[in-house]
């Protein structure tokens, strides 16, 4: 006899659904909250130093939620096993909204439970996606609850800065949170991009090819590696332009002149380009010619803010049974985060003296272009499957 479930709606039926929708909604509250914070007219008490927050929650709450709602729908395709839904999913969901609520509860509540209802999601994650990869034969799949362990590993740095516990760890942690982050985008390309490539385009068959996946991902890894070590010199610069050049020979081999034709395409190679673009600035930062800051803006900003956002809105259509099409509307919104990245990330170094300026008019459009993901998407995500299709 099956179990009634409490929270029996189609927000809950697959992790997509219930995270993108979050994801959406965190990406406008967190910038919006962190805008006036950073302008000094919003003063809020937070478990996190200002900073801290602004850069835990963008890649701890934003980017670990669509990286959630992926992975729930991607074990499931790939294994053939279901991943949780329902009840389970609702309270997975819950967690993570609590892991954004609680800090600001600083002064009611113990540094100690805070930091155990944010650091305990990952884990929990990790446990809801083996369960299906441990029911079937793929060994490589284990590569992405390894990449978990490592952000909940830089999560533990964090918090044990803040619990007072060790000393200068937490710049680490976030450092070490937004490199895997950034392999978990090169892994997840190299199986994505050339599958949306051929459904996008008739006619198109990608030839891949192994050997350059391998190149780009050892590459930007050994440059991840020296950042986290802190290694700034003339090896980075190296290393930075290797990834470089290993990372477009990989796009090369995806890459059809046809996707500009496909904004649902066109979104993804581009997101990807600012990821190539971090590099380029990794390693002219390496020898000063740029601020470090640029260079992982253009990793956040752009390589993540328009993949993810280039993600959601193609994941959502597939496997809501709609058309691969979006409205003018998600055009513009993948038009305004591009430029949200480069009034964020270019501008500032063309133009220092509008600095300021640069920052907030990269707000506005990270700001637009997620509230027209939110207005569209809602739907999409909270009513059943076009085609009538069982999730």
């Amino acid at each position: 006899m099956k179990t009634q479930q409490l929270f029996d709606y189609p927000l809950f039926n697959l992790g997509f659904r219930a995270f993108f929708a979050l994801a959406g909604l965190s990406a406008l509250a967190l910038i919006a909250l962190w805008a006036s914070i950073f302008k000094g007219s919003l003063i809020l008490d937070n478990y996190y130093p200002n900073l801290y927050w602004h850069e835990h929650e963008m890649l701890l709450g934003y980017s670990t939620a669509v990286i959630s709602g992926f992975l729930l729908t991607a074990v499931k395709n790939w294994t053939g096993k279901a991943t949780v839904q329902g009840d389970k999913l609702a309270l997975l969901a819950l967690l993570w909204v609590y892991g954004r609520i609680v800090p600001f509860y600083s002064e009611l509540l113990p540094d100690l439970f805070i930091a155990a209802v944010d650091f305990s999601f990952l884990p929990v994650l990790i446990i809801c996606i083996l369960k299906p990869i441990a029911e079937v034969d793929k060994p490589k799949m284990l590569l992405f609850p390894s990449l978990l362990f490592l952000m909940s590993l830089g999560n533990a740095l964090i918090h044990l800065q803040l619990l007072s516990i060790t000393e200068n760890t937490a710049d680490l942690g976030i450092s070490l949170v937004l490199m895997t982050i950034l392999m978990i985008i090169l892994v997840i390309a190299g199986r994505v991009f050339p599958f949306f490539t051929e459904r996008g385009l008739s006619g198109v068959l990608i030839i891949r090819k192994p050997l350059f996946d391998a190149l780009a991902i050892i590459s930007a890894l050994f440059v991840f590696l020296l950042m986290l070590m802190e290694i700034t010199d003339t090896l980075l610069a190296i290393a930075a332009t290797l990834a470089v050049i290993t990372n477009i020979l990989r796009v090369s081999v995806w890459y059809v002149h046809r996707i500009w034709y496909i904004p649902l395409l066109w979104v993804l190679y581009i997101g990807y380009g600012w990821i190539i673009l971090g590099f380029i600035l990794t390693a002219l930062a390496a020898y000063q010619i740029v601020l470090p800051s640029l260079a992982i803006h253009a990793f956040t900003v752009g390589g993540i803010g328009v993949l993810t956002l280039g993600m959601m809105a193609r994941v959502s259509l597939g496997h809501t049974g709609r058309a691969l099409r979006v409205s003018n509307a998600i055009l513009l919104a993948f038009v305004l985060i591009n430029l949200a990245a480069l009034f964020r990330v270019l501008m500032p170094f063309i133009l220092p003296d509008w600095y300021m300026n640069m920052i907030y008019f990269s707000t506005l459009c990270w700001l637009a272009a997620f509230s027209l993901f939110i207005l569209i998407y809602t739907p999409i995500l909270t009513s059943i499957r076009a085609d009538g299709k069982v999730e």
